[in-house]
């Protein structure tokens, strides 16, 4: 089969963007947790791991929180810590569908 065989959208750098994007757990995490539930905050999110919680609070609001915001698949107040959907997360909810849906048809060790 030949890369012309592909679909555009999937040979895009949109979709290498995208997958960036969720290439993070804390991220996935998020973006699964906010197209289940509407408004976040930020402690909704804490992720639970070995790491202590101030490393992951650090990498959430230095990290994770603004590359989601500009990304726009996130609205995130730094005041109030909530979190909410952004003008472009429609175009990530397929995806996360998609993964959530199929979860059980993924290897154990994918990211």
């Amino acid at each position: 089969m030949s890369m012309d065989a592909l679909p555009p959208r999937l040979q895009s750098r949109e979709m290498d963007r995208i997958l960036g994007t969720l290439s993070d757990s804390h991220r996935r995490i998020l973006l699964l947790l906010l197209k289940r539930g509407g408004v976040l905050t930020e402690s909704d999110v804490m992720v639970r791991g070995s790491r202590d919680k101030e490393t992951v609070k650090h990498e959430l609001i230095h990290t994770h929180l603004p590359m989601l915001e500009e990304a726009g698949y996130i609205e995130w107040d730094p005041e109030t810590g909530t979190i909410s959907e952004g003008p472009r997360f429609d175009e990530i909810a397929p995806l996360l569908e998609l993964m959530e849906n199929h979860s059980d048809e993924l290897p154990a060790d994918w990211p």
